[in-house]
């Protein structure tokens, strides 16, 4: 019989979820569990929708991750893991950073976004469009942060976008290893490489298998 890791997603968004439970069943994924054979179980926190919200407002991801994550563990005996990420530019003085969802305004759309960011870097040559995303994950139970992690990947901005997949920056975001931008990479070559699910694979290192 599989040990069973069920962990709940601090977060009330489908699409986030089907992507972290395609990097839970990912090979990468259980090959990094204490224990042989270990499924891990993924669900939105029951509720979330009815809790008091926390305030993204801090300066780095790891901050805002882990304070999410202690927020939302509080009610119950779950383990809730809760995730910040965005793009960084260096040349851009590190924007759109903490604010990568809301670099063109709170509503605007991922064209949109992209199309500011392009604005911002028109101009500047070879490492000045040097980026790379990060993500910080952070687990925690009761209050209590059971892990903190970040990862990131390293690549550069693009003048124009290209390809159909991923979301967000993607299609401006291209991967020297493999010449493509993350909107032209498969869903498993994306998340064998991407800055969420190297973070995903670290914090089931912290896991233990009940």
């Amino acid at each position: 019989m599989c040990a069973l890791v069920k962990l709940f997603l601090a977060s009330s968004n489908p699409g986030k979820l089907r992507e972290f439970r395609a990097l839970a069943g990912s090979a990468d994924a259980l090959s990094v569990t204490d224990a042989p054979g270990a499924h891990v179980e993924i669900e939105l926190l029951p509720g979330f929708d009815f809790l008091p919200t926390f305030q993204e407002d801090a300066p780095t991801f790891a901050e805002n991750a882990t304070g999410k994550a202690l927020h939302y563990s509080l009610p119950g005996d779950r383990r809730v893991f809760a995730d910040d990420s965005g793009l960084v530019v260096p040349a851009l003085g590190g924007a759109p950073g903490v604010h990568s969802a809301r670099y063109a305004g709170p509503n605007a759309t991922s064209a949109e976004r992209n199309a500011k960011l392009l604005g911002a870097l028109s101009g500047k040559k070879d490492r000045e469009r040097a980026a790379h995303f990060v993500c910080a994950i952070a687990l925690a139970q009761q209050g209590r942060a059971i892990a903190i992690v970040t990862a990131r990947v390293d690549g550069e901005i693009l003048e124009s976008p290209r390809g159909s997949g991923g979301f967000g920056y993607d299609p401006v975001f291209y991967f020297p290893a493999l010449k493509k931008t993350f909107a032209e990479l498969l869903p498993e070559e994306k998340n064998r490489i991407s800055h969420r699910g190297k973070a995903f694979r670290k914090m089931l290192r912290s896991l233990t298998v009940s």
